[in-house]
């Protein structure tokens, strides 16, 4: 698991005061970044091989509202990885207080800048599946 933390910008809210629910959806992608430039692997390097990874299928389950300056804590984890394909969960919390505000999944195909899926090469492979658990214990 990363962790990235963030504080609430003025911008991020609507009318109500309390976060645009699209914003979840931004920091997802901020922790996924986060997550594979730990395991070593940047999206330009990645980029530059003509291998990018779209989204195929996101979730969020909102439970309680975020708001300006709340400082939040991003929780990325590896879910499922193969060369074809990555799957995160996410949970994002207030820092003040641990309040769950929401939990999330994103699922990636590894493809070309055509839209075809390609497999990832092994050096990325290893890199970024290293911390799945082993499912031979």
């Amino acid at each position: 698991m990363i962790t990235v933390r963030e504080k609430v910008r003025f911008v991020e809210t609507d009318m109500m005061g309390v976060v645009h629910h699209a914003n979840y959806f931004r920091w997802f992608e901020m922790a996924r970044v986060e997550y594979l430039r730990q395991a070593g692997v940047l999206l330009n390097d990645l980029m530059a091989e003509d291998i990018v990874f779209p989204i195929t299928d996101v979730d969020c389950k909102y439970r309680l509202s975020a708001r300006f300056d709340d400082i939040i804590v991003i929780e990325a984890v590896l879910a499922e990885m193969s060369k074809v394909k990555m799957v995160f969960t996410y949970r994002v919390l207030r820092e003040h207080d641990g309040a769950l505000l929401a939990t999330g999944r994103t699922q990636n195909a590894f493809t070309n800048r055509q839209g075809k899926i390609v497999r990832l090469p092994d050096h990325y492979f290893k890199k970024i599946s290293s911390s799945l658990p082993d499912k031979g214990c």
